[in-house]
């Protein structure tokens, strides 16, 4: 079925440039990769754009700790994390960094059309200073024992003993986490971007329908409460950019981080000669989609339209958050080996099992999602070989041996092949709408019946028989014709699958392009798509994690 085309621009969220990539990451660039590969394959042009996330306090002491420049520090992390990203088969057509001319320039100018709008202010705050190491202490390098609880060496904002919540100066004997030093209180003026002038926005934005029921319940709450003016600069010494017209001051991290997103865009334009203003400017039919964890949601659902709105430029057509991932039903954990980075992974495993697991999982929701690691391993071998690849495994030798690989001259089963490229509109329709866990099982059944088909039919009973070759040939291309639909659905989320398909079908297998039945077609000869999962390989993923 022939569909309009649409241009859409996507992102996910900007990892921080301060460590590697790990499993929790991967599930949001997989998710975003999913929906992205979904896209392009039913024939729209859609473009996916990320960063490093690159400035902030810990990138700066983490620099300096191990004795290089910042500039370097980051350099190698982003060649890490595009290493990993690359390695589970992420197809991002722009990766850049927030510390780029780019981003200085669009931070600068966002600013400063706030800024002309009257939404700045400046004020005096009183905050905890590292006298001994020259800065102010953010939260989490404040430590202390907690105030309701008396846990010792909790964190400035909250205990992870009992779960309390509360402000650095009601800590129980603070010091700082850099020096070991008593922090002391010390003035300084900082800038604000007041939120609360665009109450009357949000509220409109949160009761669209560019964000999960969920999430809109919860801006709702904040809006409801009152919005408050949000700090958006950070004192020296600070790695990052300086504002403009206060010295001394630089912008918050969390500033310019979401502006990254139409740096990397620019930078991609300018490398391809694409149109920079469809993606970013009023007034054009590009659709903006961002995929964020729950927990940033209050950045990119409060203030991020706040500023592109004050600063003429287009809103998000939608942000989605997903929930966060945990594995064997807790909490990721170093200790059990299941604080799994994706480096580690990728030593042991095939990355499609992985973004096969995920796609099964992730719906449109922001619940947890759980890497049950015995389900996985019985999922994508019971699934993926078992079913799918058995279908053209078990009709490619029948074709091979007999027929030189060559498919029947007509399809005997239309209706069957018919019911089943019907099914993709459904499926897409999942898709679209990110129920990637319904799609996954609509496909699985299919292959069900194709497997089933195969069965009533028994091909290796006909072979034995005279004159059943042609009902051979015939059952086997329909194996085929079905298995090429179903790969077809699964190209999204196995791409190195679907392409080693696509090499031994001999065509392409994009969405656009599933208009019938290949008949009289010649095959290349069959080579295993998917190994099965090994138990083993899993239990030294864990153990290489705990390590």
């Amino acid at each position: 079925m022939t569909v309009a085309p649409r241009t859409l621009l996507v992102t996910s969220a900007l990892p921080y440039a301060n460590g590697p990539l790990h499993l929790g990451h991967i599930l949001e660039q997989v998710q975003t990769d999913i929906w992205v590969r979904f896209q392009r394959s039913r024939g729209h042009h859609c473009l996916y754009i990320c960063a490093d996330d690159a400035h902030g306090t810990a990138i700066m002491l983490s620099a300096e700790q191990a004795g290089v420049t910042p500039e370097a520090h980051i350099a190698a992390v982003k060649a890490h994390h595009l290493e990993d990203s690359t390695g589970f088969l992420v197809s991002f057509d722009n990766y850049h960094s927030t510390h780029s001319e780019e981003n200085r320039r669009w931070s600068e100018t966002i600013y400063q059309r706030i800024e002309q709008q009257g939404h700045i202010s400046v004020r005096e705050i009183t905050q905890a200073y590292d006298a001994d190491k020259g800065l102010f202490l953010a939260d989490r390098f404040i430590k202390g024992s907690c105030p309701k609880c008396k846990a010792l060496d909790q964190y400035g904002d909250n205990c992870e003993a009992c779960g309390a919540t509360y402000a650095p100066v009601d800590l129980i004997d603070p010091v700082s986490a850099l020096s070991g030093t008593t922090p002391v209180d010390r003035a300084s003026d900082h800038v604000f971007f007041k939120l609360g002038d665009f109450d009357a926005l949000l509220r409109e934005w949160t009761r669209s329908d560019s964000l999960q029921p969920a999430i809109a319940n919860k801006l709702n709450e904040w809006i409801t409460a009152g919005l408050q003016d949000w700090d958006i600069s950070r004192d020296a010494p600070y790695f990052g950019f300086e504002i403009p017209g206060h010295s001394g001051k630089y912008f918050y991290v969390w500033l310019d981080a979401p502006i990254g997103y139409i740096a990397s865009t620019q930078d991609y334009c300018a490398r391809t000669g694409e149109d920079f203003e469809r993606y970013w400017l009023l007034d054009n039919d590009t659709e903006l989609y961002h995929f964020i964890g729950k927990d940033i949601v209050n950045f990119h659902g409060l203030f991020w339209p706040a500023m592109l709105h004050s600063a003429g430029l287009r809103m998000p057509t939608a942000v989605y958050a997903h929930g966060f991932l945990t594995v064997d039903g807790t909490k990721m954990s170093k200790s059990r080996g299941t604080f799994i980075m994706a480096s580690t992974y990728l030593a042991h495993l095939d990355a499609e099992y992985l973004r096969y697991y995920f796609a099964a999982k992730l719906s449109s929701g922001i619940d947890d999602i759980d890497l049950n690691l015995s389900d996985f391993i019985q999922r994508v071998n019971a699934d993926l070989v078992g079913k799918v690849v058995n279908i053209a495994s078990r009709c490619a030798g029948f074709l091979r041996k007999s027929f030189d690989n060559r498919m029947s001259a007509t399809c005997s089963e239309p209706a069957l092949l018919a019911e089943f490229i019907q099914e993709g509109e459904a499926i897409a329709e999942c898709y679209e709408a990110r129920e990637f866990n319904r799609a996954m099982r609509d496909i699985i059944a299919l292959a069900d019946r194709a497997n089933q088909y195969i069965d009533e039919k028994k091909p290796w009973i006909m072979a034995k028989e005279a004159g059943l070759e042609q009902d051979v040939q015939d059952v086997c291309s329909t194996g085929i014709n079905l298995f090429r639909v179903l790969i077809t659905y699964l190209k999204p989320v196995l791409p190195d699958m679907a392409g080693r398909a696509e090499d031994f079908l001999q065509v392409n297998v994009d969405w656009h392009r599933l208009d019938g039945p290949l008949t009289d077609h010649q095959l290349d000869t069959f080579k295993p798509l998917l190994q099965r999962v090994d138990p083993k390989q899993v239990d030294a993923m864990v153990t290489a994690s705990k390590a």
